[in-house]
């Protein structure tokens, strides 16, 4: 069974409209096995150990993509498949502040051309990646996204440093809302 062109198969309703997600909460498929499909830290999708070239197809992957515990599956209607995710399966690559009600707001855009509006105070949360706390937002349901180094160095640039106790917060407000980038001690 080739189940790469299963996927496909199942999700031509979807392909049509890029910024439409499929349902796949709604979704129940009996669990199909692995594919070697494996997505590193950098935002690279591989597949059979070589890299997916075509970036419309991890883009499409990425939408029918589901996290359950631990493990990270490609769901359709019919077929649940399991995957390798080295750490988040999105890379933030890019933002832009924009204004709305007066206040600043970071709008980021991922990888997978995901965007995704800074707006809720436990989006930005912290994750534990090669001996490093790194932060990470919340792209949707239980996915996650890193930063690419230079997005995040730009991202600093942005911070201002805020006292607090012992410490000094880089922080970033958006939607009216603080979002601490990293801590640093005096």
């Amino acid at each position: 069974m080739n189940s790469s062109h299963s996927i496909l198969n199942s999700l031509a309703d979807f392909s049509s409209n890029e910024d439409k997600l499929p349902p796949v909460e709604q979704w129940n498929p009996e669990f199909c096995g692995e594919i070697d499909i494996l997505i590193k830290a950098n935002g690279d999708w591989l597949h059979n150990g070589s890299p997916i070239s075509r970036k419309r197809l991890s883009i499409f992957f990425s939408r029918v993509l589901i996290k359950q515990d631990d493990q990270y599956f490609l769901i359709t209607p019919v077929e649940k498949l399991a995957i390798q995710v080295e750490w988040q399966p999105f890379v933030i690559v890019d933002f832009e502040i924009y204004r709305e009600s007066g206040q600043d707001c970071y709008l980021m855009l991922d990888n997978c051309n995901n965007k995704i509006r800074l707006n809720h105070p436990q989006q930005l949360q912290f994750s534990l990646f090669d001996r490093q706390s790194l932060p990470i937002i919340n792209v949707r349901r239980n996915l996650y996204a890193s930063f690419s180094r230079s997005c995040y160095y730009h991202l600093i640039e942005q911070a201002t440093m805020v006292k607090h106790q012992q410490q000094e917060k880089l922080q970033i407000s958006s939607a009216g809302i603080d979002f601490c980038l990293g801590t640093v001690e005096i």
